[in-house]
């Protein structure tokens, strides 16, 4: 029989810049079959809808310039009021910044009230170690139970089926660069469950878990089986099902970088995060014309930055964070971005 089984790999990562090229720099990610989403920056956010920023489970900040964390405000009062609970990671310092903002604001009410949204905030100190705290609403944000911690293989996150690994990039002050990666891609195949007689189900998102924790091929896998018009339950074993039903392909990166002079050092880090990404987001805030006024301001110009998405291999760049001294000319910098990213920066 042939095989008419689809490889295609249905992304599981959605991200997108939130104020296009020019305005603030966040780029949002939507995760697909979750009530989740991660931010890289945050800059100006008052344009994402409300029940986007809700879905926020962690936030993540390259350096704490105003046009990187001008959002934090919006982000707390939006969800000032409701049971949530968010991440913050941030470089060197920034639990102090973090603690800053809120010692603005004055909190002799929120004892009273029946949610309590709460931050925690980890700093990157080194690439081994970090210092973590919590600020909550029904302590007046205040700052509680800070710890040091150890990181490991440079990541601030490592759960199942992802993991966000960082660098620290020269800006004049320490800057964090980021990649979120699913360590494996599942696509289960809908023409087999057809074939099968299988019906979909919250068995699928099972039989997913099983495989990425590692569980024995003996292990039983309930399913739902179409018996006419009927479901009925259908047990099989892990290793019987899985092949025929599950393609297991290496997992989708999204990279993110700016604010970042350029030197061999700094290009070098970037590459390393970024090799391979599918999508990789950089900065590319000058023209060349520009070189010396970029590296006093510790950016990139557009041909640097075209040439370290070329040295990482990635497939699907998106420059941003352009100069307001091109507004209008937005095109010149694309061109020359795209130039670097085919010929490796040739002239």
């Amino acid at each position: 029989m042939p095989d008419c089984r689809s490889t295609t790999v249905k992304p599981v990562f959605h991200p997108a810049l939130v104020n296009g090229p020019c305005g603030d720099p966040a780029v949002y990610v939507d995760f697909l079959f979750e009530k989740r989403a991660v931010l890289f920056d945050l800059g100006d956010i008052r344009t994402l809808p409300v029940r986007k920023i809700l879905r926020l489970s962690d936030v993540f900040v390259s350096h704490a310039h105003m046009d990187h964390f001008f959002g934090f405000d919006w982000l707390l009062r939006l969800c000032l009021g409701r049971d949530l609970g968010i991440r913050l990671f941030g470089p060197a310092g920034f639990l102090d910044q973090v603690e800053h903002k809120l010692s603005a604001y004055t909190w002799n009410l929120v004892g009273g009230y029946s949610t309590d949204f709460s931050f925690e905030v980890s700093e990157v100190l080194t690439e081994t170690l970090g210092r973590r705290a919590s600020f909550r609403c029904h302590t007046a944000f205040r700052r509680e139970g800070e710890t040091e911690f150890p990181i490991e293989n440079r990541r601030l996150l490592d759960e199942l089926n992802l993991a966000v690994e960082f660098v620290i990039l020269d800006h004049a002050t320490p800057c964090l660069a980021f990649a979120l990666r699913e360590k494996r891609h599942l696509n289960v195949w809908k023409n087999r469950l057809v074939e099968l007689g299988l019906a979909p189900g919250s068995w699928v998102r099972d039989l997913k878990h099983a495989l990425l924790t590692g569980q024995h091929e003996d292990t039983p896998v309930r399913a739902l089986m179409r018996d006419g018009a009927r479901l009925r339950e259908a047990v099989y074993r892990l290793g019987e099902l899985a092949p025929s039903l599950v393609h297991v392909s290496e997992g989708q990166k999204v990279a993110y970088v700016t604010d970042a002079v350029y030197h061999e050092a700094n290009a070098a880090r970037m590459v390393a995060l970024a090799a391979g990404a599918d999508q990789f987001f950089i900065e590319a805030v000058f023209g060349d014309e520009l070189n010396e006024r970029a590296a006093r301001k510790y950016h990139l110009t557009a041909r640097q930055a075209g040439t370290i998405a070329r040295r990482a291999g990635v497939k699907f760049p998106t420059p941003f964070h352009f100069s307001p001294v091109y507004q209008g000319q937005e095109e010149a910098l694309e061109r020359e971005f795209r130039h670097a990213f085919l010929t490796g920066g040739r002239k």
